[in-house]
């Protein structure tokens, strides 16, 4: 090898050692180049997302929330249909670029990043009017005639089956939900955050709030993202803060009764 070739190959060898390795693209990049915004919704958080099967179309705290984001964007806004249990995963598969407002989990910071956090939820015990009268206080519940309802890959889930081990813990998969087995007598109390509670009152005049000293779980929500793209959580994490200081999330806050 003359000594030519063996400069360019030290040079090609120092250049590669040098250069940044190669980035995969961000989830910003695809929603600018392909002009659409994919958001992973449940449709079954009422007032946050509630999907019209009859429409397939989805209204509620976050719908306004994504349609801001996409409006402020320049582009459009497609929400992708998932259920809790697989919430997560549509993010890390690359299903949606984000999904709307999610509590924050250690279990789900393992795989999945957050948003920083606009609104926090906190969770109460429900009832149904009939059954009002056998419960009050949290310890009420922990016994093992009780049956609580609750849905597969919810927070909710992991709380009651860690607050009452001595009751009957009943899991359905969505779209079933845990306060639908209520309702329907197949099961004595479901947890829900304040959020979707009084949703739930106004809704049904049989749920009752059963009475407790305080609440449990306090509890930040945000959005879901991918966890290694920092560039997308960035513009996510500014866009937001942005919004804080021009009053949006109070606005719509205000619109949905929160």
């Amino acid at each position: 090898m003359n000594l030519l070739k063996k400069f360019g190959l030290a040079v090609g060898l120092a250049t590669s050692l040098l250069a940044p390795p190669v980035m995969a693209q961000s989830a910003l990049n695809d929603v600018l180049s392909s002009g659409t915004l994919k958001v992973g919704t449940t449709g079954d958080w009422n007032p946050m997302s509630v999907r019209d099967p009859a429409t397939n179309s989805y209204v509620g705290y976050d719908i306004d929330i994504m349609t801001q984001l996409a409006t402020d964007m320049g582009v459009a806004l497609e929400m992708v249909p998932t259920d809790w249990k697989t919430l997560v995963n549509g993010v890390v598969s690359g299903n949606y670029h984000m999904t709307g407002s999610a509590s924050i989990s250690p279990a789900r910071l393992k795989a999945a990043g957050y948003s920083h956090s606009y609104i926090a939820v906190e969770m109460f015990p429900f009832t149904t009017e009939d059954k009002s009268s056998n419960f009050s206080g949290w310890d009420s519940i922990n016994r093992p005639e009780v049956k609580v309802a609750t849905t597969l890959g919810t927070s909710f889930e992991k709380m009651v089956k860690e607050w009452f081990p001595e009751a009957e813990i009943i899991v359905v998969e969505a779209p079933a939900r845990g306060f639908q087995e209520v309702l329907s007598g197949r099961a004595d109390v479901f947890v829900t955050s304040n959020i979707e509670g009084s949703t739930l009152l106004q809704k049904f005049p049989n749920v009752r709030q059963i009475e407790v000293s305080q609440a449990r779980a306090p509890t930040p929500i945000a959005m879901l993202l991918p966890q290694t793209d920092q560039v997308w959580i960035n513009y996510i994490n500014s866009w937001i803060e942005l919004k804080k200081t021009e009053g949006f999330f109070e606005e719509v806050a205000y619109k949905w009764g929160l």
